[in-house]
């Protein structure tokens, strides 16, 4: 790295090089502002003759000395905009000098500042290589066509700024206030030099750059010149197109990464710590897991396009209820649905039940907002879910889970329901929910959909805000009490009507019938649902509020239904706050959950240990100087089992299990993080009447690996509660997997890259060679291309073996370890010739 201290226009002026501004760099968002706040101090700079003005410095990467170009091309990482504007300043002085007579000015300009005179490419003419857009708008500048660029860009606003601004007066003055900027040249040589490292050093305080652009760069940055394009091309563009919300045309990348990494890691990044949760995944970027990576990363950002542009989504239903979970703003649970999409592009989730899981995400929130339940609770609920997902039971499994949340988390129930629909103030809302609710309501199973968002129909109080006196004429003063204190915006009160201005504050028998002019404003005449009842009433009391609630009740039921699943595990597996679980004595985790990051441990120790070494690091102060609610000092003497926690600090280990947790619970709510510590006890199987599915699996496959023979494949893998297990075949994207279920039992070559165009032109390379695999493996095989999913793959498998059933267990044994490596010794051979 060389750092030189330079005149801006010695930078420009050199020959036969070109300024190359990369595919990763942001989009250059220079406007008017800054452009004249550069101008006055370009000018100033002159006019006040102080001698010099620093603008900052530039970083570039050149090729070294033994280039053979036709000029040097110097690929600016920092600076980019600086540099863009001054050019662009240039174009416009130049177009000025040939507008006006100053052609020995305009010769030189051109010649010096904006162009190589004698190089033959015409695509190293230009100092300036813009990308894209940018590049097009530079050229009409050059050429002065501005006018006829279709498009916006701060390329041709900034040029029309600084033409505008440019007059007979200053023309001289900007070009020798131009000849007094200088700037920190540094110079950084490809495979010598680390770019992205100096790079964040330059862009430390993260003000200027967004965390996308930090990826962006991060991605591109170090490749060589024609790599950055592809990978820009194949992967970041589609990725930035996907994660782009189109309505308002704003970027969504950084939320979107956010999500991924949430899937990924089931723990929330900081919004301000993407970047660096990204990064950190990826120390080494040439290994075929890290591009195999980055394609599954676009595969997951056509289903994000889908969840914040609902109206792309082709399949009608599906866009329904997507629509819905946008507008209730349902965003936590992105990440869960990021990966339902892909299950179902992979076939392993029918679009039927991808549908049922829609309803049912909306039903859990919907729910809990009609209760009243915390909206923070979701984030960490949604974060792990997938984690629960059994594939063989995709929708039952997910229900499950909610169905066993408690506390802040928990699923209401139909009684809670009930409850809440009676008391709830459901008219001062926000208007998304409330249009939400009355839409919903309205048009369940009505094939007329009735667009309850028509600015004509509006929400009418039956009993009114404002009633005239005939109605303390016909209620007892109770009931009206009841009305006017109670009941007046709950959802038994409360219909839609074109009329409400004219039926305002009138009785009910007036509301009902009116038909002033022949308008028929009155319920009798209303051809909507909620007002059906209403029309076989005389009065409106406490009785027929009453029965129009349970009405409006029963529909809600079947709008947000309560799931239909039987649930047999025993309470004490479920995810539950600290505060709220039993005694941990005798007991061992799952994994707990604390601060959007989950843990997966079993033992409370290790637990206690990690918060308390979290909570030390968030403020050390605080947990120190409260030695009342919790002791913790640098004296290990002062302990009978002393552990450090950090930094020569100690605490006394040999306490307890519930010891433990009381202390934990003190510390919580000293922190003021009662919220923030989940844990999930593990299942106990002994004593059930059905065995815990996953239980069993890990069980089966624990037994399994050890048998397996005559081949390494399997021989890193380790046992898990899936029932499947995979292992690479050497080929990205593809691998080979055991399947176990309750009817069947598979071996299978697994074909799933993130490409659906890739995965099929894998298999049909492999097809081809289907006689000469299927005379190795000694049987023929099953090839199921799966044109419709984005998988394919090549199988074997025997029906009549259940998992569940230990006496199957030999023979599932036999049929997997017997079949391996012959399936590997006929597939092998192919699967390295696939690239």
């Amino acid at each position: 790295m060389k750092a030189n201290e330079l005149p801006i226009i010695t930078f420009l002026q050199a020959v036969n090089v070109q300024f190359v501004i990369p595919v990763y760099q942001r989009n250059y968002d220079w406007k008017n502002a800054e452009c004249k706040e550069l101008l006055n101090d370009i000018i100033s700079v002159e006019t006040e003759n102080r001698g010099t003005h620093f603008i900052g410095s530039i970083v570039f990467v050149h090729e070294g000395t033994y280039s053979t170009s036709e000029v040097k091309e110097l690929v600016i990482i920092d600076g980019q905009q600086r540099l863009t504007t001054i050019n662009i300043l240039y174009v416009a002085l130049y177009r000025f000098a040939k507008e006006n007579g100053k052609t020995q000015d305009a010769d030189r300009l051109y010649n010096m500042f904006l162009t190589n005179q004698y190089v033959q490419n015409e695509s190293s003419k230009l100092k300036l290589k813009q990308t894209d857009s940018n590049s097009l708008a530079f050229k009409a500048i050059m050429l002065g066509t501005q006018n006829e660029f279709s498009t916006f860009s701060n390329v041709i606003e900034n040029y029309n700024y600084f033409r505008s601004a440019i007059n007979k007066d200053n023309f001289e003055v900007i070009l020798r206030g131009l000849n007094r900027l200088i700037f920190v040249e540094i110079s950084l040589e490809r495979d010598k030099d680390d770019p992205q490292r100096i790079f964040e050093s330059l862009n430390s305080t993260g003000l200027d750059l967004s965390q996308s652009d930090l990826i962006r760069n991060f991605i591109l940055m170090d490749l060589p010149p024609k790599d950055q394009n592809r990978i820009f091309e194949t992967i970041w563009n589609p990725i930035e197109e996907n994660a782009k919300d189109i309505i308002k045309q704003s970027s969504l990348v950084s939320e979107f990464i956010r999500d991924y990494l949430t899937l990924r890691n089931k723990k929330i990044p900081n919004k301000n710590k993407v970047y660096a949760e990204f990064k950190s995944l990826y120390p080494n970027k040439k290994e075929d897991a890290y591009h195999q990576e980055l394609e599954n990363i676009k595969s997951l950002s056509v289903h994000y396009k889908k969840l914040v542009n609902p109206s792309t989504v082709s399949d009608a239903n599906i866009r329904k209820e997507l629509e819905y979970i946008n507008r209730l703003e349902i965003n936590v649970a992105y990440p869960f649905l990021l990966q339902l999409f892909e299950d179902t592009e992979n076939g392993l989730l029918s679009k039927e039940d991808l549908i049922k899981i829609l309803k049912l995400i909306q039903s859990y929130a919907w729910r809990r907002f009609v209760v009243g339940l915390p909206t923070n609770a979701l984030n960490k609920i949604f974060m792990s879910l997938y984690a629960e997902v059994d594939t063989e039971e995709y929708y039952d499994s997910i229900a499950k889970v909610l169905l066993k949340k408690k506390g802040s988390a928990k699923f209401p129930t139909n009684e809670d329901i009930k409850t809440a629909l009676k008391d709830k103030d459901l008219y001062n809302t926000q208007p998304k929910n409330r249009n939400y609710l009355f839409e919903m309501l309205e048009n369940y199973n009505n094939r007329e959909y009735v667009n309850t968002n028509n600015e004509n129909i509006t929400i009418e109080h039956i009993f009114p805000r404002n009633p005239n006196e005939v109605w303390s004429t016909n209620l007892s003063s109770e009931e009206y009490f009841l009305f006017k204190e109670k009941y007046l915006n709950t959802i038994g009160n409360l219909t839609l009507s074109g009329n409400n201005g004219a039926l305002s504050n009138k009785s009910f028998l007036e509301k009902k019938e009116m038909n002033n002019d022949g308008g028929e404003q009155g319920y009798i005449y209303s051809r909507l649902w909620l007002n059906a009842y209403l029309k076989s009433l005389d009065t409106w009391n406490i009785t027929s509020y009453e029965e129009r609630l349970n009405i409006i009740y029963d529909r809600f039921l079947k709008i947000w239904e309560y799931p239909d699943v039987i649930i047999i595990d025993s309470d004490d597996s479920e995810e539950q706050n600290i505060f709220d679980a039993e005694s941990p004595r005798n007991k061992k985790l799952e994994y707990y959950i604390f601060e959007n990051t989950k843990i997966e441990e079993d033992t409370v120790a290790q637990m206690y240990f990690w918060v308390i070494r979290n909570l030390f690091e968030k403020n050390s102060q605080l947990l120190v100087e409260n030695q009342d609610v919790f002791k913790i000092t640098r004296n290990p003497s002062d302990f009978r089992a002393p552990q450090e926690v950090t930094n020569g600090w100690y605490i006394e280990s040999n306490i307890d299990s519930n010891s433990k947790f009381n202390s934990l619970k003190r510390l919580l709510t000293l922190f003021e993080m009662e919220d923030e510590l989940l844990i999930k006890y593990a299942s106990v199987t002994e004593n059930e009447s059905e065995p815990n599915r996953f239980n069993v699996r890990k069980k089966y496959w624990q037994q399994l690996l050890p048998l397996i023979k005559d081949t390494n494949l399997f021989s890193n893998v380790n046992a898990s509660k899936d029932h499947w297990l995979s292992t690479g075949a050497g080929t990205a994207g593809v691998s080979y997997t055991f399947v176990i279920t309750k009817t069947h039992t598979r071996i299978e070559l697994s074909i799933l890259n993130s490409s659906k165009e890739t995965n099929k032109t894998y298999f049909k390379k492999l097809h081809k060679n289907k006689e000469a695999i299927e005379k190795t493996f000694g049987s023929p095989l099953v090839w199921e291309e799966l044109p419709e999913n984005k998988m394919s793959r090549i199988k074997i498998e025997e029906q009549g073996l259940n998992l569940f059933n230990e006496s199957d267990w030999d023979k599932m044994n036999t049929f997997l370890v017997t079949n391996l490596p012959n399936f590997e010794k006929a597939l092998s051979p192919f699967i390295k010739n696939l690239k």
